[in-house]
């Protein structure tokens, strides 16, 4: 168990993370034309809006909010004279709140893209897994809210903090240890997040990329369009 410990938490994250740089990148470089999201708004636009704003606040608050959760030196946090237990209580009820949003949001679209015959035509076997995927992972996530109650010291997010901080600083190896004391069902939401982002570039996700980017538009000079004489 400890060998097995040891590849998913300290080798995977890796794997995991070089796939989705790279593959992304060469998916950019060589196959430009699917660099999309594939919108079926032409094709049925019942349900979209809203689930659509709903999945996208939801996982993109999800997104975020797990970034700046684990990320986060506990040192800052106990400068800043937020003790663990209140983080965590945070983090349950605005994780809690978005994953909501999110599965809502989900549920409308996965339901849409299945049931409406055109639909259901043009989706490709990856957007199924895909969604099942988010779908799975995001059902994990808000379970271990049951778990995390029955931890309100926090000590279980401090240990996912340590973990997740010496990935980032390429001591995963050394920081999967942490992992050891974790419950199974946090450990397999982890297993699941980090597949997301192997998978990430196969699929419709990369379009996320552009979506990220946009700021730069912001400082871009004025574009002339001139009329034809």
């Amino acid at each position: 168990m400890k060998t097995v410990n040891l590849f998913l938490f300290g080798i995977y994250p890796y794997i995991a993370l070089t796939v989705f740089f790279v593959g992304s990148l060469l998916r950019f470089d060589r196959e430009q034309y699917t660099w999309k999201s594939e919108s079926s708004q032409l094709l049925y636009t019942g349900s979209l809006r809203l689930g659509n704003v709903l999945f996208h606040v939801g996982i993109i608050g999800l997104f975020f909010g797990h970034l700046v959760g684990l990320l986060t030196p506990v040192v800052v946090w106990d400068t800043l004279g937020i003790s663990h237990s209140t983080k965590q209580a945070i983090a349950i009820w605005s994780g809690g709140a978005l994953g909501i949003l999110c599965l809502i949001g989900l549920s409308l679209l996965l339901y849409r893209r299945l049931t409406n015959p055109r639909l259901a035509a043009v989706t490709q076997p990856m957007d199924k897994v895909l969604l099942i995927w988010i779908l799975a992972t995001l059902l994990l996530g808000l379970s271990t809210i049951f778990l995390s109650v029955q931890h309100a010291d926090g000590g279980v997010m401090v240990l996912l903090m340590q973990w997740a901080q010496y990935v980032v600083t390429l001591r995963g190896v050394t920081g999967a240890e942490y992992i050891m004391a974790v419950p199974a069902l946090f450990k397999v939401h982890l297993f699941m997040g980090m597949t997301l982002f192997l998978i990430f570039p196969f699929t419709r996700l990369v379009h996320a990329w552009s979506g990220f980017a946009t700021v730069f538009y912001l400082g871009r000079a004025w574009q002339l369009v001139r009329p034809r004489h």
